[in-house]
């Protein structure tokens, strides 16, 4: 079955037309045909099966054959908070949380962070960012899509932090603790929280940016005797706290 993303209001309907880079990715790059199956989804947990009953070169035309469905949220988030990494290792980064079920995704512009975004290039950035994982997303079958925040300066997440109920940092201090033993500490039966995961910039954080986390709450854990990128910090640590809230949904 074939996955697009449409709006919240074009999913109540019984029957839509399809334009623009919907109809194009359908049409163009998926090439379907009268009578596939799309699974539309609207990011916001609403899903809906429709059939092609008509194609053509400008338009899609979809019939309905089942209610709309609600995906209920995860009840318990995941907030990245992540130095933006340079070239493209942002886009893969965005990518692989969105498949791994990250909730909020806020790239970060520390003082070691090189990538610096502002104003209208902060807002196309993160309309590109959106694109991703929007087609993550519909890889992977989500029904719900990240909140992606515009880039934030270090100096504006203590806020931010203090909305998790726990955090962690990806840490090379010697106080770090190793990740397991501060995993099972968790409760992930409790809904409602909201787990936190930093990762740092290329040459680490500066003594006192980790100070500031720290006194967020933040636990510092290691991630082991080598030095990871940005990227691999951040999705280590967000495919062991989704194991963890994984651990006590029912299987499929």
């Amino acid at each position: 079955m074939y996955r697009q993303q449409i709006t919240t209001s074009e999913i109540e309907h019984d029957q839509l037309v399809l334009r623009g880079d919907a109809a194009h990715h359908l049409l163009h790059v998926l090439r379907v045909r009268e009578g596939a199956e799309i699974g539309a989804f609207d990011g916001a947990g609403r899903t809906r099966l429709f059939h092609v009953i008509a194609r053509d070169e400008c338009t899609l035309t979809l019939e309905a054959k089942q209610p709309v469905f609600f995906c209920a949220a995860q009840p318990i988030k995941l907030t990245l908070f992540a130095c933006i990494p340079k070239g493209d290792r942002m886009d893969w980064l965005l990518e692989k949380a969105t498949e791994l079920g990250v909730s909020e995704i806020i790239p970060v512009m520390s003082e070691r962070t090189v990538v610096r975004l502002i104003g209208k290039q902060a807002e196309a950035k993160r309309s590109r960012w959106q694109r991703i994982v929007e087609a993550a997303a519909r890889q992977c079958g989500a029904a719900q899509l990240p909140t992606i925040c515009l880039p934030t300066p270090f100096s504006e997440t203590p806020p931010l932090m203090k909305q998790c109920s726990t955090l962690m940092v990806a840490a090379l201090i010697p106080e770090a603790r190793p990740l397991k033993p501060v995993l099972d500490t968790l409760d992930p039966v409790r809904s409602g929280q909201n787990w936190g995961w930093w990762c740092g910039p290329e040459g680490d954080f500066t003594a006192q940016e980790m100070q500031s986390i720290l006194q967020c709450g933040a636990t510092p854990v290691t991630l082991g005797p080598l030095i990871l990128r940005v990227e691999t910090a951040a999705i280590y640590g967000l495919a062991n706290l989704g194991c963890v809230r994984n651990s006590v949904m029912p299987r499929m």
